[in-house]
């Protein structure tokens, strides 16, 4: 996978951050997702971020 397609997920509640890729070309939009947050032990919601 090319590094264009990788994005950084930034949690609202906490400093976690993720990664995962994303086709920008079907989703051009900011990506929402609700994902477990380890720092905080509770699903929190997910935005994407800058690289």
């Amino acid at each position: 996978m090319s590094q264009d397609k990788l994005i950084k997920l930034k949690s609202t509640e906490s400093k976690t951050i993720l990664r995962t890729f994303k086709n920008k070309k079907k989703n051009p939009d900011k990506l929402k997702l609700k994902k477990y947050d380890k720092a905080l032990r509770k699903h929190v919601e997910f935005v994407e971020s800058k690289k």
